[in-house]
Protein backbone atom coordinates (compact mmCIF):
# COMPACT_ATOMS: atom_id res chain seq x y z
CA UNK A 1 0.00 0.00 0.00
CA UNK A 2 1.28 3.35 -0.93
CA UNK A 3 1.58 6.16 1.89
CA UNK A 4 0.53 9.38 0.95
CA UNK A 5 3.87 10.90 2.85
CA UNK A 6 5.87 8.72 0.25
CA UNK A 7 4.57 10.50 -2.65
CA UNK A 8 5.19 13.78 -0.67
CA UNK A 9 8.41 13.32 0.31
CA UNK A 10 9.17 12.31 -3.45
CA UNK A 11 7.97 15.63 -4.45
CA UNK A 12 10.28 17.55 -2.49
CA UNK A 13 12.76 15.89 -3.90
CA UNK A 14 11.70 16.01 -7.33
CA UNK A 15 10.48 19.82 -7.35
CA UNK A 16 12.28 21.65 -5.34
CA UNK A 17 15.71 19.45 -4.08
CA UNK A 18 16.93 18.60 -7.56
CA UNK A 19 14.33 20.93 -9.30
CA UNK A 20 14.14 18.46 -12.30
CA UNK A 21 13.59 20.00 -15.18
CA UNK A 22 12.40 18.12 -19.08
CA UNK A 23 14.45 15.55 -20.48
CA UNK A 24 16.78 15.49 -17.59
CA UNK A 25 18.39 12.24 -17.11
CA UNK A 26 18.41 11.18 -12.76
CA UNK A 27 19.83 8.18 -11.18
CA UNK A 28 17.82 7.09 -8.31
CA UNK A 29 20.01 4.90 -6.15
CA UNK A 30 18.05 3.37 -3.41
CA UNK A 31 19.67 1.31 -0.05
CA UNK A 32 18.12 -0.49 1.74
CA UNK A 33 14.78 1.35 1.33
CA UNK A 34 11.18 0.06 0.37
CA UNK A 35 10.35 -0.09 -3.30
CA UNK A 36 7.33 2.35 -3.12
CA UNK A 37 9.43 4.90 -2.21
CA UNK A 38 11.61 4.37 -5.22
CA UNK A 39 8.53 4.17 -7.30
CA UNK A 40 7.42 7.33 -5.82
CA UNK A 41 10.77 8.80 -6.67
CA UNK A 42 10.79 7.36 -10.60
CA UNK A 43 6.91 8.54 -10.93
CA UNK A 44 7.38 11.95 -9.91
CA UNK A 45 10.42 12.51 -11.80
CA UNK A 46 8.47 10.70 -15.06
CA UNK A 47 5.66 13.61 -14.18
CA UNK A 48 8.35 16.32 -14.60
CA UNK A 49 9.39 15.00 -17.59
CA UNK A 50 12.78 13.78 -16.27
CA UNK A 51 14.08 10.62 -17.66
CA UNK A 52 14.57 8.08 -14.82
CA UNK A 53 17.36 5.65 -14.00
CA UNK A 54 17.21 3.09 -10.81
CA UNK A 55 19.65 0.92 -9.27
CA UNK A 56 19.02 -1.05 -6.31
CA UNK A 57 21.30 -1.27 -3.45
CA UNK A 58 21.87 -3.57 -0.67
CA UNK A 59 24.04 -2.86 2.59
CA UNK A 60 24.77 -7.18 3.00
CA UNK A 61 25.94 -7.44 -0.20
CA UNK A 62 27.83 -4.63 -0.20
CA UNK A 63 29.57 -5.83 2.50
CA UNK A 64 30.42 -9.14 0.78
CA UNK A 65 31.57 -7.41 -2.06
CA UNK A 66 33.99 -4.83 -0.03
CA UNK A 67 35.36 -7.86 2.06
CA UNK A 68 36.97 -9.65 -1.30
CA UNK A 69 37.63 -6.23 -2.96
CA UNK A 70 40.97 -5.76 -4.79
CA UNK A 71 42.43 -3.04 -7.18
CA UNK A 72 41.50 -4.79 -10.64
CA UNK A 73 37.56 -5.17 -9.78
CA UNK A 74 36.99 -1.59 -7.67
CA UNK A 75 38.95 0.28 -10.82
CA UNK A 76 36.29 -1.51 -13.66
CA UNK A 77 33.49 -0.80 -11.05
CA UNK A 78 34.73 2.69 -10.99
CA UNK A 79 35.21 3.11 -14.84
CA UNK A 80 31.28 2.06 -15.45
CA UNK A 81 29.85 4.05 -12.42
CA UNK A 82 31.60 7.36 -13.64
CA UNK A 83 30.77 6.83 -17.67
CA UNK A 84 26.84 6.21 -16.18
CA UNK A 85 27.49 9.29 -13.45
CA UNK A 86 28.24 11.60 -16.64
CA UNK A 87 25.26 10.83 -18.28
CA UNK A 88 23.51 12.28 -15.77
CA UNK A 89 22.18 15.42 -14.90
CA UNK A 90 20.80 14.86 -11.40
CA UNK A 91 21.33 12.31 -8.72
CA UNK A 92 18.84 11.30 -5.84
CA UNK A 93 19.64 8.89 -2.94
CA UNK A 94 17.78 7.41 -0.47
CA UNK A 95 19.95 5.39 1.93
CA UNK A 96 18.29 3.15 4.53
CA UNK A 97 20.07 0.67 7.07
CA UNK A 98 18.65 -1.83 8.95
CA UNK A 99 22.59 -2.47 10.75
CA UNK A 100 24.87 0.52 10.95
CA UNK A 101 27.56 -1.29 11.64
CA UNK A 102 27.41 -4.06 8.21
CA UNK A 103 30.87 -2.86 7.59
CA UNK A 104 31.98 -3.24 10.85
CA UNK A 105 34.05 -6.05 10.37
CA UNK A 106 35.50 -5.22 7.24
CA UNK A 107 39.35 -4.33 7.57
CA UNK A 108 40.13 -0.62 7.29
CA UNK A 109 42.29 -1.08 4.26
CA UNK A 110 39.62 -2.57 2.23
CA UNK A 111 37.28 0.42 3.43
CA UNK A 112 39.95 2.68 2.72
CA UNK A 113 40.85 1.03 -1.04
CA UNK A 114 37.17 1.24 -2.20
CA UNK A 115 36.94 4.61 -0.76
CA UNK A 116 40.27 5.88 -3.18
CA UNK A 117 38.91 4.00 -6.38
CA UNK A 118 35.27 5.57 -6.21
CA UNK A 119 36.64 9.06 -5.46
CA UNK A 120 36.32 9.84 -8.54
CA UNK A 121 32.32 8.86 -8.85
CA UNK A 122 31.94 10.70 -6.17
CA UNK A 123 33.34 13.75 -7.27
CA UNK A 124 31.29 14.06 -10.40
CA UNK A 125 28.42 13.49 -8.34
CA UNK A 126 28.54 16.22 -6.20
CA UNK A 127 30.85 19.00 -8.98
CA UNK A 128 28.56 17.98 -11.91
CA UNK A 129 25.08 17.32 -10.98
CA UNK A 130 21.94 18.49 -9.34
CA UNK A 131 21.95 16.08 -6.12
CA UNK A 132 20.09 15.30 -3.01
CA UNK A 133 21.17 12.71 -0.30
CA UNK A 134 18.76 11.18 2.28
CA UNK A 135 18.27 8.63 5.02
CA UNK A 136 15.22 6.42 5.36
CA UNK A 137 13.80 5.67 8.30
CA UNK A 138 14.49 1.96 9.96
CA UNK A 139 13.85 0.03 13.33
CA UNK A 140 17.62 0.16 13.74
CA UNK A 141 17.18 4.15 13.23
CA UNK A 142 14.42 4.86 15.51
CA UNK A 143 16.45 2.06 17.70
CA UNK A 144 19.65 4.85 17.79
CA UNK A 145 16.76 7.87 18.59
CA UNK A 146 15.46 6.19 21.21
CA UNK A 147 12.09 6.33 19.71
CA UNK A 148 9.32 4.06 18.50
CA UNK A 149 9.75 2.82 14.96
CA UNK A 150 5.89 5.12 14.55
CA UNK A 151 7.40 7.65 16.61
CA UNK A 152 10.42 7.77 14.56
CA UNK A 153 8.60 7.69 11.16
CA UNK A 154 6.39 10.54 12.29
CA UNK A 155 9.44 12.37 13.77
CA UNK A 156 11.12 11.33 10.19
CA UNK A 157 8.48 12.87 7.76
CA UNK A 158 8.07 16.10 9.60
CA UNK A 159 11.58 17.01 9.91
CA UNK A 160 12.33 16.67 5.85
CA UNK A 161 9.46 17.70 4.72
CA UNK A 162 10.39 21.32 6.59
CA UNK A 163 8.96 24.45 4.25
CA UNK A 164 13.04 25.24 3.72
CA UNK A 165 11.96 28.27 2.33
CA UNK A 166 11.10 29.79 5.70
CA UNK A 167 15.09 29.19 6.61
CA UNK A 168 16.02 31.39 3.41
CA UNK A 169 16.14 34.85 4.70
CA UNK A 170 18.06 34.11 7.66
CA UNK A 171 20.36 31.39 6.38
CA UNK A 172 20.65 34.41 3.75
CA UNK A 173 21.58 36.73 5.96
CA UNK A 174 24.70 34.01 7.73
CA UNK A 175 26.27 33.19 4.65
CA UNK A 176 26.78 36.89 3.76
CA UNK A 177 28.33 37.67 7.25
CA UNK A 178 30.25 34.73 7.31
CA UNK A 179 31.89 35.81 4.03
CA UNK A 180 32.32 39.21 5.64
CA UNK A 181 34.73 37.32 8.05
CA UNK A 182 38.09 36.45 9.04
CA UNK A 183 38.67 35.36 12.96
CA UNK A 184 36.66 32.87 14.11
CA UNK A 185 36.83 31.67 17.60
CA UNK A 186 34.26 28.43 18.78
CA UNK A 187 34.36 28.23 23.14
CA UNK A 188 32.44 25.83 25.02
CA UNK A 189 33.26 23.37 27.40
CA UNK A 190 36.69 21.67 26.76
CA UNK A 191 37.05 23.70 23.73
CA UNK A 192 38.67 26.70 22.79
CA UNK A 193 38.74 27.00 18.45
CA UNK A 194 40.80 29.91 16.72
CA UNK A 195 40.82 29.66 12.64
CA UNK A 196 40.83 31.72 10.05
CA UNK A 197 37.94 31.59 6.97
CA UNK A 198 38.80 34.88 5.52
CA UNK A 199 38.56 34.31 1.67
CA UNK A 200 36.54 31.21 1.81
CA UNK A 201 32.49 31.35 0.79
CA UNK A 202 30.14 30.07 2.87
CA UNK A 203 27.20 27.89 1.41
CA UNK A 204 23.60 27.79 2.64
CA UNK A 205 21.79 24.39 2.65
CA UNK A 206 18.76 24.73 2.23
CA UNK A 207 16.64 21.66 1.08
CA UNK A 208 18.60 21.50 -1.58
CA UNK A 209 21.71 18.55 -0.82
CA UNK A 210 21.08 16.87 2.08
CA UNK A 211 17.32 15.90 3.21
CA UNK A 212 17.30 16.45 6.22
CA UNK A 213 19.20 19.83 5.60
CA UNK A 214 19.65 22.97 7.42
CA UNK A 215 23.18 24.35 7.75
CA UNK A 216 25.46 27.53 6.35
CA UNK A 217 28.82 26.11 6.08
CA UNK A 218 32.22 27.36 4.77
CA UNK A 219 36.12 26.28 5.54
CA UNK A 220 39.09 27.39 7.47
CA UNK A 221 42.23 28.61 5.89
CA UNK A 222 43.99 25.54 5.73
CA UNK A 223 46.62 26.10 8.06
CA UNK A 224 44.95 28.71 10.82
CA UNK A 225 43.62 26.13 12.93
CA UNK A 226 44.59 26.73 16.45
CA UNK A 227 43.57 25.31 20.41
CA UNK A 228 41.66 21.95 21.03
CA UNK A 229 37.89 21.13 20.30
CA UNK A 230 35.80 18.34 22.28
CA UNK A 231 32.75 16.91 20.33
CA UNK A 232 29.52 15.99 22.44
CA UNK A 233 27.89 14.44 19.83
CA UNK A 234 28.68 10.29 19.41
CA UNK A 235 29.62 9.33 15.56
CA UNK A 236 29.81 6.29 13.60
CA UNK A 237 32.31 6.43 10.87
CA UNK A 238 32.89 3.37 8.59
CA UNK A 239 31.00 1.34 11.05
CA UNK A 240 32.51 1.83 13.97
CA UNK A 241 31.31 4.18 17.19
CA UNK A 242 32.84 7.00 18.66
CA UNK A 243 32.42 8.67 21.54
CA UNK A 244 33.76 12.21 23.23
CA UNK A 245 36.15 12.76 20.77
CA UNK A 246 38.74 15.47 21.05
CA UNK A 247 41.19 16.93 18.55
CA UNK A 248 44.35 19.23 19.30
CA UNK A 249 45.75 21.82 16.44
CA UNK A 250 49.05 23.00 16.00
CA UNK A 251 49.01 25.48 12.38
CA UNK A 252 45.76 23.42 10.89
CA UNK A 253 47.44 19.87 11.62
CA UNK A 254 45.41 17.58 13.99
CA UNK A 255 48.53 16.71 16.33
CA UNK A 256 46.66 14.62 19.18
CA UNK A 257 43.24 12.51 18.57
CA UNK A 258 41.56 10.99 21.34
CA UNK A 259 37.97 9.04 21.38
CA UNK A 260 36.69 5.42 23.18
CA UNK A 261 38.51 4.59 20.16
CA UNK A 262 41.45 6.28 19.73
CA UNK A 263 43.27 3.71 18.11
CA UNK A 264 40.64 3.56 15.23
CA UNK A 265 40.25 7.26 15.19
CA UNK A 266 43.89 7.78 14.66
CA UNK A 267 44.33 5.21 11.53
CA UNK A 268 41.03 7.05 9.86
CA UNK A 269 42.89 9.99 10.63
CA UNK A 270 46.59 8.55 8.93
CA UNK A 271 44.16 7.39 5.97
CA UNK A 272 46.09 10.14 3.84
CA UNK A 273 47.95 13.65 4.63
CA UNK A 274 44.74 15.33 3.92
CA UNK A 275 42.80 13.50 7.13
CA UNK A 276 44.63 15.59 9.61
CA UNK A 277 43.50 19.04 8.38
CA UNK A 278 40.24 20.73 8.51
CA UNK A 279 37.67 20.57 5.28
CA UNK A 280 34.29 22.82 6.48
CA UNK A 281 33.24 24.69 9.41
CA UNK A 282 29.24 24.66 9.69
CA UNK A 283 26.75 25.93 11.58
CA UNK A 284 23.54 23.79 11.94
CA UNK A 285 19.92 25.16 12.47
CA UNK A 286 16.84 22.73 11.63
CA UNK A 287 14.99 23.71 13.83
CA UNK A 288 13.08 20.19 14.58
CA UNK A 289 16.45 18.33 14.83
CA UNK A 290 17.39 18.47 18.33
CA UNK A 291 19.06 15.45 20.17
CA UNK A 292 21.83 13.23 18.62
CA UNK A 293 20.74 10.07 16.76
CA UNK A 294 24.12 8.50 15.50
CA UNK A 295 23.08 9.40 12.39
CA UNK A 296 25.49 11.97 10.50
CA UNK A 297 22.75 13.58 8.32
CA UNK A 298 20.65 14.36 10.98
CA UNK A 299 23.00 15.25 13.59
CA UNK A 300 25.06 17.73 11.58
CA UNK A 301 21.74 20.01 11.00
CA UNK A 302 21.09 19.81 14.64
CA UNK A 303 19.87 23.42 15.91
CA UNK A 304 22.44 25.19 17.93
CA UNK A 305 25.47 23.30 16.77
CA UNK A 306 28.54 23.53 14.94
CA UNK A 307 30.42 20.75 12.86
CA UNK A 308 33.99 20.62 12.53
CA UNK A 309 35.19 18.13 9.14
CA UNK A 310 38.38 16.32 8.80
CA UNK A 311 39.12 16.05 5.78
CA UNK A 312 38.39 16.94 2.24
CA UNK A 313 37.16 20.40 1.83
CA UNK A 314 34.11 21.15 -0.72
CA UNK A 315 34.91 22.30 -3.62
CA UNK A 316 32.08 25.49 -3.50
CA UNK A 317 34.12 25.88 -0.14
CA UNK A 318 38.10 25.22 -1.13
CA UNK A 319 40.57 25.69 0.84
CA UNK A 320 42.58 23.53 -0.88
CA UNK A 321 42.45 20.08 1.40
CA UNK A 322 42.19 16.90 -0.74
CA UNK A 323 41.71 13.79 1.50
CA UNK A 324 39.45 10.63 0.88
CA UNK A 325 38.18 11.32 4.23
CA UNK A 326 35.46 13.68 4.84
CA UNK A 327 34.26 12.93 8.48
CA UNK A 328 31.54 15.67 10.26
CA UNK A 329 32.09 15.77 13.49
CA UNK A 330 29.44 17.34 15.60
CA UNK A 331 28.86 19.52 19.05
CA UNK A 332 26.00 20.85 20.07
CA UNK A 333 25.86 24.42 22.68
CA UNK A 334 22.58 24.66 23.64
CA UNK A 335 22.43 25.13 27.23
CA UNK A 336 21.09 21.62 28.11
CA UNK A 337 24.57 20.53 26.45
CA UNK A 338 26.82 22.63 28.45
CA UNK A 339 26.41 25.98 25.59
CA UNK A 340 28.74 27.62 23.92
CA UNK A 341 29.54 30.75 22.34
CA UNK A 342 30.81 31.70 18.24
CA UNK A 343 32.57 34.24 18.03
CA UNK A 344 32.96 35.97 14.07
CA UNK A 345 36.08 38.94 14.72
CA UNK A 346 35.36 39.10 18.41
CA UNK A 347 31.21 39.77 18.49
CA UNK A 348 29.51 37.55 19.88
CA UNK A 349 27.26 35.99 17.35
CA UNK A 350 25.88 32.80 18.74
CA UNK A 351 25.17 31.92 23.07
CA UNK A 352 24.28 28.74 24.09
CA UNK A 353 23.20 27.76 20.62
CA UNK A 354 20.74 30.67 19.94
CA UNK A 355 21.79 33.68 17.28
CA UNK A 356 22.17 37.28 18.98
CA UNK A 357 21.85 39.24 15.60
CA UNK A 358 18.93 40.71 14.99
CA UNK A 359 19.04 39.55 11.21
CA UNK A 360 19.72 35.91 12.55
CA UNK A 361 17.25 35.62 15.14
CA UNK A 362 14.71 34.15 12.31
CA UNK A 363 16.90 30.76 12.36
CA UNK A 364 16.30 29.85 15.98
CA UNK A 365 14.57 26.68 16.98
CA UNK A 366 12.34 28.56 19.19
CA UNK A 367 10.57 30.19 16.24
CA UNK A 368 9.21 27.03 14.74
CA UNK A 369 6.62 24.80 16.46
Amino acid sequence: MQDDRFDQLASLLVHYSTDLQRDEKVLIESFDAPEEMTIALIRAARKAGAVPFSQIQRARVSRELALGANEKQLGLAATHELARMKKMDAYIAVRGSHNISELADVPIDRLKLVAKKMRAVQDQRVQKTKWVVLRWPTPAMAQLAGMSTEAFEDFFFKVCTLDYRKLQPGMKALKALMEKTDKVQVKGPETDLRFSIKGISAIICGGDRNIPDGEVFSCPVKNSVQGHVTFNVPSIYQSTGFDNIRLDFRDGKIVEATSNQTKKLNEVLDSDAGARYIGEFSLGCNPYIREPMRDILFDEKIAGSFHFTPGQAYQEADNGNRSQVHWDMVCIQRKEYGGGAVYFDDELIRRDGEFLPKQLRSLNWKNFK
